[in-house]
């Protein structure tokens, strides 16, 4: 192989990678839009792995008994408003 051909060949794939790395595809066209009620699932199971995680670091000993309290009052509150959210929702 000569060097034309080689530098030909190199300048070939290089266009070939770079059409297949930036080739605009219909991904977003075909994704469905997220409902209200998708949102406040996916958040439901992000305050759910948060409180877990709080119980976890309170028992490793890295909160304090008030702090603990105090963050746990917070999300269980939360958690409360979505889950009531959630059920309005779905019984529309």
């Amino acid at each position: 192989m000569t060097t034309l051909q080689g530098v030909v060949m190199g300048g070939l794939l290089t266009v070939a990678l770079l059409i297949y790395t930036f080739w605009p595809e219909n991904v977003f066209a075909s994704q469905r839009q997220k409902t209200r009620l998708d949102y406040l699932l996916e958040r439901k199971d992000q305050l759910y792995e948060n409180l877990r995680d709080l119980s976890f670091e309170y028992r490793a000993g890295k909160y304090p008994e008030e702090d603990f309290q105090a963050q746990r009052a917070q999300l269980e509150n939360e958690t409360a408003l979505l889950l009531a959210e959630i059920e309005h929702l779905q019984q529309a």
